[in-house]
């Protein structure tokens, strides 16, 4: 039965509908392997009953010749997303308890088209950090070890649970969310393929917010065409989110496979940041080799202000973040402490639900944005985004995508970056840049480090075009034969 956990997305929908298996066999073996490895600590929340009772549904819909795309396919969702009856905390205290009654857009999509869910997955505490150790449910630990090593190591963060469950088979996809890197740093530290579309492709209604304007969310899968068949899924306008975008979903899975011949792909020089390890150098120049060969032309670009994202992002991440986050005050939902008058009920509520990330960033949110700071870090970080994005505009007249590492190291040890917030920001490095546009990036696996650990490349492209960007990947998981899986440990 775990040779079922072992399957792609595409297998497992293909071997329900050709009856090789029921959706109830098939989710009782990702219990099963979810079960066995809670060593992990992927999952915050399994819903073994809700999965059988989806699953049997969903076999009864397949015999009526009912079946939606995901029909029966078991998936974890990031416990960012409100699930209907289910407790939805963002991994924060805060919220410890809070049970939605309504769903969210995204997973209301996936369940309309047939999806079972398995569960709720851990992450950073309302997805702020990089290595999932901001959890108030405790550290992912990647499934992953370097070669001779028992060391735990991060998934990656802020989406460590989502990536860790489908680089571990606990299900074939998971839902997870891109604020500046956070699906694709994570589906890199784990051999993983993760997408965040463009800004507005997915609704965030019922989406726990961190950054309004960068939040996004994308699926975490184990090859291209899943990332594509979950993304179709997830996609789509919807008027109770002002930002999403009406234009008409395109199914994703037919771009990949398709020729990359004669595509200018840009490989920007601003990339190249110092110290980068030489074999993230080498995997970059493997990957321009394997498109030039897929026929490719390379184009080499600038984005000039790259260097700036970084600081931008950790001004206007954390400003927008201290607004949103100033619902959360005991009065309505979630965790309240006591305390003699209001004023000290918001006072004891915040200092004992936030964890310390949360309230870094809170604190350097209210501080950019107070009098007499606002014009000499917001506004600037505003005007900053806004050449970064100019960047991007101009590069789009020499190229159709970018080639880049996603992150500039392979996974570290849990605890190794934790008292270092600022080696801890630089793993966003190559990723925030897509988010302060708002463009679309893919992360793919593409080979090993020296210590047997999977490194990814990154694929950026235009505006609503995650066409061409699933084109390429394909072209590039092709090329790179990536089939490496973590050893079992647990």
């Amino acid at each position: 039965m775990s040779a079922l956990t072992s399957l792609t997305l595409k297998a497992a929908v293909d071997g329900l509908e050709k009856g090789e298996f029921t959706s109830v066999e098939l989710t009782t073996a990702h219990i099963e392997a979810i079960e066995a490895a809670r060593v992990l600590n992927a999952f915050i929340v399994e819903t073994p009953d809700q999965a059988l009772a989806m699953a049997a549904a969903s076999d009864a819909r397949r015999a009526l010749g009912a079946a939606g795309p995901l029909d029966g396919a078991p998936l974890g969702i990031k416990d960012l997303f409100c699930t209907k009856g289910v407790q939805t905390t963002a991994c924060s205290k805060i919220l410890e308890g809070f049970v939605p009654e309504y769903e969210s857009t995204v997973t209301s999509q996936l369940w309309r088209d047939g999806a079972v869910m398995l569960g709720k997955l851990n992450l950073d505490q309302f997805a702020m950090g990089s290595s999932n150790e901001t959890s108030y449910f405790g550290p992912v630990t990647n499934p992953w070890r370097a070669s001779g090593s028992n060391k735990a190591l991060t998934p990656g963060g802020s989406s460590g649970g989502s990536a860790a469950a489908v680089a571990a088979d606990l299900c074939l996809g998971a839902t997870a969310t891109d604020t500046g890197g956070s699906i694709r740093q994570p589906a890199a530290f784990t051999g993983t393929v993760g997408i965040k579309p463009t800004y507005g492709r997915c609704s965030r209604w019922g989406v726990v917010a961190f950054a309004s304007s960068l939040d996004q969310a994308g699926p975490i899968a184990k090859t291209v065409e899943d990332a594509a068949l979950l993304l179709t899924s997830m996609c789509g306008h919807d008027p109770k989110d002002s930002t999403s975008l009406d234009v008409p979903v395109p199914d994703f899975t037919q771009f990949v496979g398709k020729s990359v011949k004669g595509l200018r792909i840009g490989v920007p020089a601003e990339y190249r940041v110092d110290g980068m390890p030489a074999e993230i150098e080498r995997l970059w120049a493997d990957g321009i080799a394997w498109l030039k060969d897929a026929g490719c032309e390379i184009v080499e670009i600038s984005l000039p202000h790259t260097k700036y994202a970084l600081p931008a992002y950790y001004i206007v991440a954390p400003a927008e973040a201290s607004s949103n986050l100033a619902r959360y005050d005991g009065m309505r939902y979630g965790l309240r402490e006591d305390g003699a008058n209001l004023t000290e009920i918001y006072e004891n509520t915040r200092a004992s639900g936030f964890g310390d990330e949360v309230k870094r960033r809170i604190l350097i949110g209210t501080y950019v944005l107070s009098a007499g700071y606002y014009d000499a870090y917001y506004l600037k970080a505003l005007k900053v985004r806004r050449r970064i994005a100019e960047d991007f505009d101009k590069a789009w007249e020499r190229c159709d995508a970018i080639l880049t590492p996603t992150a500039p190291s392979a996974a570290f040890g849990l605890g190794e970056n934790s008292n270092d917030p600022i080696a801890m920001y630089l793993n966003d490095v190559f990723t925030v840049t897509t988010n302060l546009a708002g463009l679309p990036g893919l992360s793919l696996p593409a080979g090993l480090d020296a210590n047997g650990l999977p490194l990814g490349l990154q694929i950026i492209g235009k505006p609503l075009d995650e066409g061409t960007v699933f084109s390429v990947a394909g072209a590039l998981e092709k090329a790179a034969g990536f089939t490496a899986k973590a050893g079992k440990w647990w």
